[in-house]
């Protein structure tokens, strides 16, 4: 199915089925679907966190219930190529912790055979630069925001006898043609919302012939509102705010259990300050507390309430009952653990539609475009893979 289509019907199915995955949960009192709460109700914690984990699993149970989810499942989905497998030196790989390694390395399979010139962008210490650079780019001109890192970077290149040479600019507001106008391929990998954006219309108006992008967290350094960047975006029906964009991230690897009891721990907890709060002003809408350091929760529940009362200058009266409030944190939670098993239904499709309007923007400047995974969710659920190659001239109309 070309691009255009597949975004067409992807956008037309979410926006019918948006009041499934647009719902704020922490401001609902109760199940919103009718023809799912009976359902939702019987299922225990521990088979909401099942299926939670297991979204093939969880499509299967939710089907019956929402229609054309398995087709928004189907649109949803992507390839996932072989590649050859490569093996780099341990002094190439120290430094680089645990997942990290195996997601770079699997990048650099997928982008081989390695030749040409390079552009790193938002590099950080240029651990994917000093790759390619070890595989067989001529040159890799890697770019990083912050001085330190790139002084780490170059140090390290040095050190090792790798073509690099490092950047510093702020991608957002400094020009960056050069860099541009330097390689025959550019790759972004990770760089979050805007960051990666820019990198695909910088690329794009400097006609660089390789443009390459793993994209990350979708809603960073944007407006509220999300701006499409393709012509069928624009005209789309389906509208994202920052809300729905965060919803495509919430799909992680596993999660120590350790980090997943104080999570919902932290979950009641917020939920039952908001049942306090709500009972001491009378203001029934739901308000969120600011983010604090997770130690926070392994004290009292009272220490919490009084600190979030601090941050939103509200006088706690004497006699609290804590526990009771604690109780409806607990209930509300297990009733915002099943608004957020069915959102969660919608999460790789939102990312798809997102990826599909920057395939249709590149799509629209004259590239050829393929999409796929370049690994398995396991080592990062963030494994989308767009290629754009600039046609030859003669080939499109810019």
């Amino acid at each position: 199915m070309p691009f255009s289509a597949r975004f067409s019907r992807l956008d037309e199915l979410l926006h019918e089925t948006q009041a499934y995955w647009q719902q704020v949960a922490f401001a609902c009192d109760d199940i919103p679907w009718p023809e799912l709460k009976p359902a939702l109700l019987q299922l225990s914690d521990e088979q909401v966190h099942l299926l939670d984990s297991d979204p093939d699993t969880l499509l299967e149970w939710l089907a019956p219930y929402i229609p054309h989810l398995s087709e928004i499942h189907r649109l949803s989905a992507l390839s996932q190529p072989h590649h050859t497998s490569l093996t780099f030196p341990f002094w190439l790989e120290n430094g680089i912790k645990g997942r990290k390694l195996e997601q770079l390395k699997s990048f650099v399979e997928t982008l081989s055979p390695i030749e040409g010139r390079w552009l790193e962008w938002c590099a950080g210490k240029g651990h994917l630069g000093r790759m390619l650079a070890f595989k067989g780019a001529q040159q890799v001109i890697s770019v990083e925001l912050q001085q330190a890192l790139c002084d780490d970077g170059s140090a390290s290149a040095k050190k090792q006898g790798l073509p690099m040479a490092f950047i510093c600019r702020d991608v957002l507001k400094d020009a960056v043609d050069d860099c541009f106008e330097q390689v025959d391929h550019a790759v972004a990998l990770h760089a979050c919302g805007r960051l990666h954006q820019e990198f695909l219309v910088k690329g794009v108006q400097a006609r660089c012939t390789n443009l390459i992008v793993s994209p990350c967290c979708y809603h960073l350094f944007t407006p509220n509102e999300y701006e499409p960047m393709s012509v069928e975006g624009r005209s789309a029906r389906t509208q994202l705010t920052h809300h729905d964009m965060k919803l495509a991230l919430q799909e992680t690897v596993t999660a120590p259990s350790r980090l997943t009891a104080v999570r919902h721990r932290e979950v009641a907890w917020r939920l039952g300050f908001d049942a306090l709060r709500k009972s001491v002003t009378g203001h029934r809408e739901y308000v969120g507390v600011p983010s604090v350091g997770k130690q926070i929760f392994s004290g009292a529940f009272s220490d919490f309430c009084y600190w979030a009362a601090n941050q939103k200058n509200i006088a706690l009266p004497d006699h609290i009952d804590f526990d009771a409030f604690l109780a409806l944190g607990v209930k509300k939670q297990q009733i915002t653990a099943r608004i957020e098993l069915v959102r969660h239904a919608f999460r790789r499709a939102i990312e798809i539609w997102l990826v599909l309007d920057r395939v249709l923007y590149l799509q629209s400047a004259g590239y050829d475009v393929e999409v796929f995974e370049f690994c398995d969710k396991a080592l990062t659920p963030r494994n989308v893979f767009i290629n754009g190659v600039l046609k030859k001239k003669g080939e499109h109309n810019v």
